[in-house]
């Protein structure tokens, strides 16, 4: 099978194989599009089981990181790098610095910034090959960390969700919640202070019982989210929570959550409409921190201040986005994640034709 035949190539502009021999260094850098502007989406580091593995989710992520900030409306296009290795056991400065030169080697086409196992030190390294990083300090146009305002994002779309499906606030509604890392830690403390009670888990203890303490929240075993009796279920772990296996073991009428490709394939998406559950586009309601990458990459490009005034008014734009999405689908009667897939798509080729006729 070539690149071109694989089942989640979607015309994407660039795929670029990375190897460096001194540093162990193996990665896969995507750009699905560019036609809204660079391409622009973290680095995960993941200790795939295989190198196809590792393709199919850089295929896959990039691609809804061009849906993501087509729907968000910022001027970037979608990439996506993933490191093929253990973060916690094989990250040196020199592996980073070696992908900071796989970046800069595309020539301002792709951003990247942290996902999955990258921290802000990590992409220091990778800063000292290349000036096509963003979400780090020390800078007027710093952005600082987008997990909160991720957060804050992922907040209002699970309020709203439970709002059109339930007819509800947040006060009182119970919300199992997978993933309490960055985003999921913040959008606890979001729920809780606005009265949800909460069903948490995570595979870090330590973090665990710290939003559990803050929170109230009770603790399950990975496993056993899926079977406990909340009205939302917010996944904000790894992809491909909501599958053949799981879907039936929910107890939620909501899916709302900041986990990027929650849906396991386009048919599961069909599915949880034919079971009458409310889906928020992953890629629609997670867009803040892209929203907040953006912010700085625009700040930079014009030797400016970050201007968080501008992040605020894309968010505000976003949940409005949401909003139109959720209701589109009820007055089509369709699957809300072909709404938003076909509006994204609209945006990105609207983009695409007036770089043409420009």
């Amino acid at each position: 099978m070539t690149l071109f035949d694989h089942p989640d190539f979607a015309g994407h502009e660039t795929v670029q194989a990375v190897f460096d021999e001194t540093t162990g260094l193996r990665a896969i850098i995507a750009v699905h599009s560019t036609a809204r502007g660079p391409a622009a989406g973290g680095c995960r580091m993941w200790p795939y089981a295989s190198s196809e593995l590792a393709l199919t989710d850089a295929l896959r992520l990039s691609r809804a990181m061009s849906f993501k900030n087509a729907m968000a409306d910022i001027p970037l296009g979608g990439g996506k790098a993933v490191i093929l290795g253990d973060a916690r056991s094989q990250k040196t400065p020199a592996l980073f610095e070696a992908f900071g030169r796989a970046v800069d080697g595309l020539g301002g086409r792709y951003w990247t910034a942290e996902d999955v196992g990258v921290s802000p030190t990590d992409l220091a390294y990778a800063r000292r090959s290349t000036r096509f990083v963003a979400g780090l300090d020390g800078h007027a146009a710093a952005s600082g960390d987008p997990s909160p305002v991720t957060a804050e994002g992922v907040f209002r779309g699970v309020r709203l969700a439970v709002r059109k499906a339930l007819g509800r606030d947040l006060d009182g509604v119970t919300v199992a919640l997978q993933g309490v890392g960055h985003v999921g830690a913040y959008l606890a403390d979001k729920l809780h202070a606005a009265g949800a009670k909460l069903i948490i888990t995570d595979v870090n203890a330590e973090t665990l019982n710290l939003v559990a303490d803050r929170t109230g929240a009770r603790i399950v075993a990975p496993a056993e989210i899926f079977d406990v009796e909340a009205e939302v279920f917010a996944p904000c772990a790894l992809g491909g929570a909501i599958n053949a296996q799981t879907l039936p073991r929910l107890k939620a009428k909501v899916i709302a959550g900041g986990a990027n490709n929650q849906l396991a394939s386009a048919e599961i998406g069909r599915a949880v409409f034919a079971a009458g559950l409310l889906y928020a586009p992953d890629y629609v309601i997670n867009g803040g921190g892209i929203i907040n990458v953006a912010g700085e990459i625009r700040a930079l490009e014009a030797g400016e201040a970050f201007d968080p005034a501008w992040v605020a008014a894309k968010l505000d734009r976003l949940t409005e986005t949401l909003e139109e999405v959720l209701d589109r689908a009820v007055a089509d009667h369709r699957p809300t994640h072909e709404v938003a897939d076909e509006m994204a798509q609209a945006r990105i080729a609207a983009a695409k034709a007036e770089r043409l006729a420009a």
